[in-house]
C-alpha cells in the first residue's frame, strides 16, 4: 500500500492577495483547486491513504477533503504553530509503519511526474530519501534550490538559490519526495525542523539521499507570476488538470465555468464559477476567479481578479482583490 503526507500548513503569503481569503491548497488552477488535482494524481498512482498537516485556514482544507470523492482516505493534524517542513512530517509519524516507504508532497505543487516510476526507483536506490529533480535553464537557478549529483545519481550537495555564476548544476529540487520510515530517526520531536537546513545535510554525509530526474511538467506555484503562468500552461496544453474544454477562437483560447455573454476573449483567458459578465466586455490575457462581476463595456488586459470582486472600470496590468 502506498501512503503519502501532504504539506498543507503554509500561509502562502507570496500569493497574496489571493490567499487572504482562501488557503493556498484550495486556490484554483484552470478552475480546479490545486489539491483536487493532486488527489486525482495520487489516486491514479494507487496512493490511497493520505495525511496532511494543516494550520492556516485549516477548517477549509479539512471540510473540503474529509469526505472526498477521489477514493482517498484523508486524515489530518492541526498545527497550532508551524514546525517546519520536517517538523510537520514528524507530527504525522503515527500514520506510518516501521519499514514503510511513502511520499511527501506539497499541496501547492502542480505536476504530472510519474509517481509510480518514482516509487519504484526509490526502492531500487535503497536510500532513505529520494528527491525529484528537474533541469531548468541555467539563468534561472538563482530562484531555486540547486541539487548536485554524482554519476550514480546520489546527491552530493545542495545550493540554496545560488548566483548563476556559482551554480554547480542546473538541477533543482521540486519538493516531491519519497522517504523510508527511517527518516523519522533524523527529526527530533517538538522542534522546528526543516528538510533542507536540518535533515538533508545529515543524509548527504551518510550517502542516503538520491535523485530522480524528471522531464515531466512541474510548477511551484509560489508567486503570483508563477500562478498566472501555470494557468496559462494549462491553456497551452502543457499539462492536463482534468479541466473543462479549452475553447479555441480566432482571437485565442479560453476556459470558462460561467456564461460569457458574448465577451471577446483574446490570447489566454480563464473565467471561474458563478461569474457575471456584462455586455460588450473584452478580456485579454486575464484570469477571473470565482464570483467575479464585470459591468458593461469593460476591458480587462493582463489582469488577475480575485474571488468575489466587482469590476466597473477598464483595467490593465493589475492583480485586483
Amino acid at each position: 500500500m502506498k501512503k503519502a503526507m501532504i504539506m498543507a500548513a503554509g500561509v502562502g503569503s507570496r500569493l497574496n492577495p489571493i490567499t487572504l481569503s482562501i488557503p493556498k491548497p484550495l486556490v484554483t488552477v484552470a478552475n480546479i483547486p490545486i489539491m483536487d488535482i493532486l488527489f486525482k494524481n495520487m489516486k491514479k498512482h494507487e496512493i490511497t491513504d493520505v495525511i496532511a498537516n494543516t494550520h492556516y485556514m485549516a477548517e477549509k482544507i479539512i471540510s473540503g477533503y474529509e469526505n472526498n470523492n477521489f477514493g482517498v482516505n484523508f486524515s489530518y493534524i492541526k498545527e497550532e504553530t508551524l514546525s517546519g517542513t520536517a517538523g510537520g512530517l514528524k507530527k504525522c509519524q503515527h500514520f506510518f509503519k516501521d519499514g514503510e516507504n511513502f511520499f511527501v508532497l506539497s499541496a501547492d505543487g502542480l505536476f504530472d511526474v510519474d509517481l509510480t516510476d518514482l516509487y519504484n526507483q526509490h526502492i531500487k536506490n535503497n536510500t532513505i530519501a529520494t528527491i525529484v529533480v528537474k533541469e531548468i535553464p541555467k539563468n534561472q537557478v538563482e530562484h531555486f534550490g540547486v541539487v548536485v549529483t554524482d554519476e550514480k545519481g546520489l546527491i552530493t550537495e545542495f545550493q540554496e538559490k545560488p548566483p548563476v555564476e556559482e551554480a554547480k548544476s542546473n538541477l533543482i529540487n521540486t519538493g516531491i519526495y519519497v522517504f523510508n520510515y527511517k527518516i523519522f530517526d533524523y527529526i527530533p520531536e517538538n522542534e522546528f525542523y526543516d528538510f533542507a537546513k536540518n535533515v538533508f545535510p545529515k543524509l548527504l554525509s551518510e550517502k542516503q539521499i538520491s535523485a530522480f530526474k524528471t522531464s515531466a511538467y512541474w510548477s511551484d506555484i509560489g508567486t503570483i507570476e508563477q500562478y498566472i503562468e501555470s494557468n496559462f500552461d494549462v491553456l497551452n496544453g502543457k499539462i492536463d488538470t482534468g479541466h473543462t474544454e479549452i475553447v479555441k477562437t480566432e482571437y485565442g483560447r479560453y476556459i470558462s465555468e460561467s456564461p460569457l455573454n458574448n465577451a471577446v476573449c483574446i490570447d489566454s483567458v480563464i473565467v471561474g464559477k458563478d461569474c457575471k459578465i456584462g455586455k460588450n466586455v473584452t478580456l485579454e490575457n486575464t484570469i477571473l476567479l470565482d464570483n467575479v462581476t464585470i459591468s458593461d463595456n469593460i476591458t480587462l488586459k493582463n489582469c488577475l481578479v480575485s474571488y468575489g470582486i466587482t469590476i466597473d472600470k477598464n483595467i490593465q496590468n493589475e492583480v485586483i482583490a
